[in-house]
């Protein structure tokens, strides 16, 4: 069975009815979110098998740039395009349709043996608080994300507590207090233009004397060099290791979807500084360059964690491979 069998089967009306509400909700939202990436890439598939009897050269030349239009990445769409070429080749298959679905078989298989292996919600450790450092340059929607993130998990009955440690950015500090107040959630933070890591070291003492079960860090956002940024979050890393054991049990890089390769490459930079455990993917809803999923995963290794497709709480999704596919190549309308 191919891939677009498999979806529409697995998200079928009937298979819909029932499935809990909280999941045809999940898979409703990824629909909605991927809407400007389908239009992209799926449309654009269809479009362009309509306009062949049979492939040829050129075909795939415009598949090749429908890949890398969509984000997927300049190496990786050579590799798709390449592989799914030998394989039509080998058996002989010249329909438009079926070389799609080739094409986004292969695309599936890549993401989900590519580097670690696929993990989404925080792992909590038994003896103590978790404590999860939070990534990412300024303007990516990294505040939202970890107040999403603690929303999340309190939903869940865990005990948040929230860290400022971003003191650099003119704002921060008060943009997570007022988060903190909203969700009725504990937040430690230092004066502006604190030593992070001296908040950081506070947050982990309440952490253990409040019993708290997940620590949320903010960090700098922007450092001027690659080695400051090293520094800093090597600074804040050892301090919360002292405080408790193994800590940062997680990292999390925050990615607006919107910057495309840029994204990418500013990952690249934080995984040199820092132990990533994986990423999260904002504004999804907000591009047409849905592929920016599989080029994260093919050039760093990295799972996509949880992936923002709209501005409410509840869109910041446990990121799911068959969902993301099935609203990147078929969605609700199907």
């Amino acid at each position: 069975m191919g891939l677009f069998s498999f979806l529409k089967n697995k998200f079928s009306k009937k298979e819909k009815v029932e499935a809990p509400k909280e999941e045809v909700d999940s898979v409703s939202t990824y629909s909605k979110g991927m809407e400007k990436s389908r239009k992209a890439f799926a449309s654009r598939l269809d479009a362009l098998s309509k306009r062949y009897a049979k492939v040829n050269e050129e075909y795939f030349e415009e598949l090749e740039q429908i890949l890398i239009e969509s984000d997927v990445g300049v190496e990786l769409s050579l590799r798709l395009i390449e592989e799914t070429l030998d394989e039509s080749q080998k058996q002989k298959i010249s329909d438009p349709k079926t070389i799609n679905e080739i094409l986004v078989d292969k695309m599936f298989v890549d993401y989900a043996t590519k580097g670690e292996s696929i993990q989404n919600e925080i792992h909590f450790v038994e003896d103590g608080p978790t404590v999860l450092l939070v990534c990412g340059v300024n303007g990516v929607g990294k505040t939202t994300s970890i107040a999403k993130l603690a929303k999340r998990y309190l939903d869940k009955g865990k005990k948040v507590l929230l860290v400022a440690g971003d003191t650099f950015r003119a704002g921060a500090v008060e943009q997570l207090s007022i988060w903190a107040e909203r969700l009725n959630c504990p937040i430690v933070k230092g004066k502006p233009d604190a030593d992070p890591a001296s908040v950081a070291y506070d947050g982990a003492k309440f952490a253990k004397e409040h019993d708290i079960d997940l620590v949320i860090v903010d960090t700098a956002g922007r450092q001027q060099t690659k080695s400051n940024l090293m520094q800093e979050l090597s600074k804040v890393s050892r301090v919360l290791s002292k405080e408790i054991p193994n800590a940062p049990h997680e990292a999390f890089l925050i990615i607006d979807a919107t910057t495309g390769q840029n994204g990418v490459l500013q990952a690249a930079s934080f995984k040199e500084v820092t132990k990533l455990t994986g990423i999260v993917v904002t504004k999804m809803d907000g591009t047409s360059k849905g592929g920016i999923i599989l080029s994260i995963r093919d050039e760093l290794g990295l799972p996509v964690r949880f992936i923002g497709l709209g501005e409410k709480m509840k869109d910041l999704q446990e990121f799911d491979l068959d969902k993301y596919l099935y609203g990147l190549l078929l969605g609700d309308e199907e």
